[in-house]
């Protein structure tokens, strides 16, 4: 037999074997099918936009076996409802704020955002390196629950205000639309908080049964329109200097899942995490200027708001720990890292960071 032709035959069959056993790896994987409720409007493309994101990169790495269908707040339940529906199956993920579940247990905050607490440096080394993850997770076990961080806003803004807070004396009263711990310190210093779910934070405004709202960052608020109905915008938005959201995975459904999709959709999250908190960073000083252009004041919190604010946020986390024993837990292993992590930054970052920030250019 010719030799070239032996050679060409067995090229044929090595690319012949080739063609056949991707294939054939594919099929031994099943065909899964997910919801995923997310506790956003599909407008806020950062955060409903994060949950996409994961989606497509579980079905891109899967050669779509592994499909997630998302859906807007409202769509299957609302925004504020992600929690118990996956905890009880009736969707088998979902993408929301644990902060919006601090009503049910203070202990939730610890996942999203501790008022004065940490920025989002800190938060991601204490969650993914620092030991956070696993007493979340633990905490989390009892509803059915696996959490996967999912994406972050970092530093939020303070919100829109109609009228002017120039001391403590105007927080009394002031009917704030505030989720989360936030609205429990600032109640202590005269605040009636408002927890209100995305679709309804404007109307509420401009109807004036709420007179002011946070939400997010100018990227997210741009979008609300809520220049239109509150002129003052404060900064920071101290009870959250980071806000962690995540992927909720109702624990029997993920346990289920081969563990190759186990590993997809934890690695989707770990990008998304990254994605979300780069787009707010790249999108929010446009944003900012253009809210600015529509009239937006900006305004810096007065600094007795600021101080009574932390010394009510510290003093309420005490009496909480002293009578829960799953927030103490968390709490103390909290509050050793940060205190680590806040000299380690005041070293190594805040000097860098004063220095640029005081040059002009």
């Amino acid at each position: 037999m010719d030799r070239r032709s032996i050679l060409k035959g067995a090229g044929l069959g090595a690319g012949l074997a080739a063609s056949l056993q991707a294939p054939a790896i594919a099929q031994t994987q099943p065909e899964i099918r997910w919801r995923m409720a997310s506790s956003y409007p599909k407008n806020l493309d950062t955060l409903y936009g994060a949950g996409v994101q994961i989606a497509k990169r579980v079905a891109a790495a899967t050669d779509n076996k592994f499909q997630i269908q998302v859906f807007a707040a409202g769509e299957i339940v609302g925004g504020l409802q992600v929690l118990d529906a996956v905890g009880n199956a009736t969707v088998e993920c979902g993408y929301t704020l644990s902060s919006f579940y601090v009503g049910k247990d203070p202990t939730f905050m610890f996942e999203a955002s501790v008022p004065m607490g940490l920025n989002t440096r800190h938060h991601n080394a204490w969650m993914i390196h620092g030991g956070g993850l696993a007493l979340v997770r633990e905490f989390l076990a009892d509803l059915n629950i696996v959490n996967f961080p999912a994406g972050n806003t970092g530093a939020q803004m303070g919100g829109w205000f109609k009228k002017e807070i120039n001391s403590l004396e105007d927080l009394k009263g002031l009917k704030f639309r505030i989720a989360g711990m936030g609205g429990q310190i600032l109640a202590r210093l005269g605040v009636v908080p408002q927890v209100l779910a995305g679709g309804d934070v404007y109307p509420a405004l401009e109807r004036g049964t709420i007179d002011a709202i946070e939400w997010a960052s100018p990227y997210d608020d741009e979008k609300f329109g809520f220049v239109k109905v509150a002129k003052n915008y404060y900064y920071p938005g101290f009870w959250e200097g980071t806000a962690g959201t995540s992927l909720y995975c109702n624990k029997d459904r993920l346990a289920a899942l081969p563990e190759s999709y186990r590993n997809v959709l934890e690695a989707a999250c770990a990008e998304a995490n990254l994605w979300c908190l780069a787009k707010y960073d790249a999108e929010n000083p446009d944003a900012l200027r253009r809210v600015v252009a529509q009239g937006a004041q900006l305004k810096a919190f007065p600094r007795d708001v600021m101080d009574a604010s932390y010394r009510e946020a510290f003093k309420l986390y005490g009496e909480i720990a002293a009578q829960n024993p799953k927030f103490k837990k968390i709490y103390d292993h909290w509050s050793a890292f940060r205190e680590k992590e806040l000299q380690w930054f005041r070293v190594g970052e805040f000097p860098f960071d004063f220095f640029i920030y005081s040059q002009r250019s």
